[in-house]
């Protein structure tokens, strides 16, 4: 069947190309000036001449990545810190999201529990208190403080409970009456149908903790337990004036080459490439996770 499209139509086709292509553009320009702004040299850098295109390109600053022993050991803290509180958040989700997606008459306690969760979704206790209570449970300089300071995502929390109540009833019924408890049902029935919403909550959690930087500045008392983006937050110069006297000629040459712009620019580029990597895989499930999850109250 051949289709006739108006002026009009064809007129509106263009126009939204050439914005959604416009926006695409914006949208990568600070990926790109960032990565321009670590290839250039250092001259070019302090006069702020560079722009879309390196000027005196060379790779000093991502050789410098490489001799930074506590860039590599704020990154090592990072994905700790993603593992652990990924998998944490996971489950303590699907466990608390099964229960509060059943009716008042199956879980009695279901409306005062989800009153509550959203009670703590719209207010909290403050940031003095919520220091208080990690030091309390001595969780500073820890990366298990990392992984529990941000409790329960509950906006998360309802998406996987709302996506639950979409699912048929008939399948819980069935997998009960081939004897299945409330374990083997949310482990072995529903959780193989929920991978789009997981997918999309994981990547949710997954891009909150790798990016999330203030945590780490007030639970790290120390440097070396610095996640990566707390550690590129609190940058410093990298030439310490009172050590030069103690540097080789090579290093000397090597430092005078670099400019904490550039580095700084090389080493956000480098945080930003586990976030660029893990989202293709999960992309798919995304939208999906999130339309699903969002039709029930």
């Amino acid at each position: 069947m051949i289709e006739n499209r108006s002026l009009g139509s064809k007129a509106f086709d263009t126009f939204n190309s050439i914005f959604l292509i416009t926006l695409t553009l914006l949208c990568l320009l600070p990926f790109w000036y960032t990565l321009m702004i670590a290839f250039s040299e250092k001259e070019a850098v302090q006069a702020g001449i560079v722009s879309f295109y390196p000027i005196g390109f060379n790779l000093y600053s991502f050789d410098a990545i490489l001799s930074d022993f506590d860039f590599f050991k704020a990154f090592w803290v990072s994905v700790q810190r993603v593992v652990l509180g990924a998998a944490f958040t996971m489950l303590v989700l699907s466990l608390a999201a099964y229960p509060l997606s059943r009716t008042s008459k199956q879980f009695p306690g279901r409306n005062l529990l989800m009153w509550a969760f959203i009670f703590c979704l719209l207010f909290n206790g403050g940031l003095i208190p919520w220091y208080i209570t990690m030091r309390n449970y001595d969780l500073l300089d820890s990366v298990w403080g990392l992984v529990l300071a941000g409790g329960i995502p509950i906006f998360n929390m309802i998406l996987i409970t709302n996506f639950i109540k979409n699912l048929p009833e008939e399948l819980e019924e069935a997998a009960k009456i081939d004897g299945a408890g409330p374990w083997r049902v949310l482990f072995q029935v529903l959780l193989p149908l929920l991978k789009p919403v997981l997918a999309t909550v994981l990547l949710f959690t997954m891009v909150g903790h790798w990016n999330e930087f203030f945590q780490g500045m007030v639970l790290s008392t120390q440097a070396e337990n610095y996640p990566l983006q707390t550690y590129i937050q609190q940058l410093v110069a990298s030439a310490n004036q009172a050590n030069i006297g103690n540097l080789t000629l090579e290093e000397l040459e090597r430092i005078s080459k670099l400019n904490n712009e550039s580095l700084n620019a090389a080493k956000i580029f480098v945080a930003m490439i586990p976030v660029l990597l893990i989202y293709p895989f999960l992309q798919r499930y995304f939208v999906k996770g999130i339309t699903l999850g969002s039709v029930k109250g």
